[in-house]
């Protein structure tokens, strides 16, 4: 696959595609699930939790925080991850107009 030419795409386009390739991944999805389940932040009990290697997980925050879908603060010698409240309403308000810009209508176009 070539590089993607993202200068010809929105701002809006391209941030929309960096937080849906951090989705991705089932482990990605189980790490967000488990994060607002706890309405809280999270300070490693993942590796318990979701049964994957401690370095797997530590990959998997780094995408999600990386995309801002995430946020980190340090407590004594571990991190500690909560959502990103304003990257996550972003999101929605994002994918909502995405979706509500098919309207179905014409639904026996091919």
């Amino acid at each position: 696959m070539g590089i993607t030419k993202t200068e010809i795409f929105t701002d809006e386009q391209n941030h929309l595609a960096v937080m849906l390739k951090a989705l991705a991944h089932p482990a990605r999805i189980a790490i967000l699930q488990h994060i607002i389940s706890a309405n809280a932040c999270i300070c490693g009990d993942l590796v318990e939790e979701l049964g994957l290697a401690q370095a797997t997980i530590s990959q998997h925050l780094k995408e999600l925080k990386s995309a801002g879908l995430i946020q980190g603060t340090i407590e004594g010698v571990s991190i500690c991850y909560c959502i990103e409240p304003k990257a996550w309403a972003k999101l929605e308000k994002q994918l909502t107009g995405f979706f509500k810009t098919y309207s179905g209508i014409n639904s026996n176009c091919c």
